[in-house]
């Protein structure tokens, strides 16, 4: 546990289990220099503490990124999503993290968790404030539901897309995973005129070299979920294989370290926005700068989730439902302006991406640091 820690943190790991229901859990608290922690939850059957503990740290720099006032944080339960006792996992976990929520931390939606276990989270601890991501009909705002982060992460392919001088109409996009992020981006994506041309599920990877029909596939999706890419009439090619298509924009949405060195070297497009948290690893975003391959990273190209998460944690404590137009306008106010200072600094150095938006990050986590303490880190 200990080689976790460093000069930011973590500040807090909290380990649970339920002998009851079999459910192991842990929420990593990173670090609150400029506000409380904040992060989603996660629920995998291989979920690590290693694993909660770098996504905690991805949301200290993505709060920081975005410059918006709450701390890093995450929660992981390592439980079978599928599992017909998921609710009474997800009880035990909220019931063992009462010290710590709402106080200290405050549950989202992360993989394998949908509103509805936000909405159990929500009547295990009797509080609205306690969760976001919450069905609207509780007050909540379905920032999943409306596509927020994949929705963000189609403006930061935009930005960065001008910055270059790539013509973001008719250029060839990838998104593998179309999951509540990737097939947001790939709807709004395709709203700017970009050609889809392989979308990728658990299920396989689909690639029409001409295009892909993005509303049949979405509506395939709503139908069939992740058996959409069957569902959609083609031949189904082997995951991993749309990494390596040809295409302008490639857009990694499905999970974390998928990118390495090797897949690096070989892939074609010319930017790279990272929908999934932590998808290319150090060695990975080396070999793309030496290439010229420009890179969003993670925490600024899917930072709209936290920015509607932001708007959610206001809603807690208000009768008002909110308003899904604000958020669209904040998210891409803020993704857009974001990814051009991050760009624009990128490319006049010799820096990776992610060093300098990391470095943009802790000079705002290091400021308030060292105002609330003295000390400097």
């Amino acid at each position: 546990m200990f080689e976790l820690m460093d000069e930011w943190g973590p500040e807090k790991v909290v380990c649970v289990s339920d002998r009851r229901t079999g459910m192991q859990g842990v929420l990593v608290i990173d670090n609150t220099a400029r506000g409380m922690g904040k992060g989603g939850t996660r629920m995998a059957p291989d979920v690590t503490v290693q694993e909660v503990a770098r996504l905690a740290r991805t949301m200290t720099w993505k709060w920081a990124a975005l410059n918006l006032f709450f701390g890093g944080a995450q929660a992981g339960i390592r439980y079978d999503p599928a599992s017909a006792s998921k609710p009474d996992a997800l009880r035990a976990f909220a019931r063992a993290l009462s010290n710590e929520v709402p106080a200290e931390y405050v549950f989202g939606l992360d993989m394998g968790l949908t509103e509805q276990d936000a909405a159990i989270l929500l009547d295990e601890t009797r509080t609205r404030s306690a969760a976001v991501g919450t069905p609207e009909a509780l007050g909540g705002l379905a920032y999943d539901r409306l596509g927020v982060t994949g929705f963000g992460v189609a403006e930061a392919a935009d930005a960065a897309a001008e910055a270059l001088g790539i013509t973001l109409r008719d250029a060839r996009v990838v998104v593998q995973g179309f999951g509540a992020v990737g097939a947001h981006a790939a709807r709004r994506l395709a709203d700017l005129g970009a050609t889809v041309v392989a979308v990728s599920s658990a299920r396989g990877v689909l690639h029409e070299p001409d295009g892909l029909d993005v509303d049949r596939l979405l509506r395939l999706r709503d139908e069939h979920g992740d058996d959409c890419v069957l569902a959609y009439g083609t031949s189904v090619g082997a995951l991993g294989s749309e990494l390596l298509l040809p295409c302008e924009v490639l857009i990694p949405a499905a999970t974390q370290d998928v990118i390495d060195a090797d897949v690096a070297g070989r892939i074609s497009a010319r930017l790279v926005v990272e929908g999934a948290n932590m998808p290319t690893d150090a060695a990975a975003q080396e070999v793309l700068r030496a290439r010229g391959v420009a890179v969003v990273p993670d925490f600024i190209a899917n930072g709209g989730g936290a920015v509607a998460a932001g708007f959610a944690m206001d809603a807690r404590h208000s009768p008002f439902p909110v308003q899904p137009e604000p958020v669209f306008e904040a998210v891409s106010r803020s993704i857009r302006a974001n990814t051009a200072e991050i760009l624009g600094r990128t490319l006049a150095g010799t820096r990776t991406s992610h060093a300098v938006a990391r470095e943009l990050a802790q000079e705002r986590v290091r400021q308030a640091t060292k105002l609330r303490t003295g000390l400097l880190v």
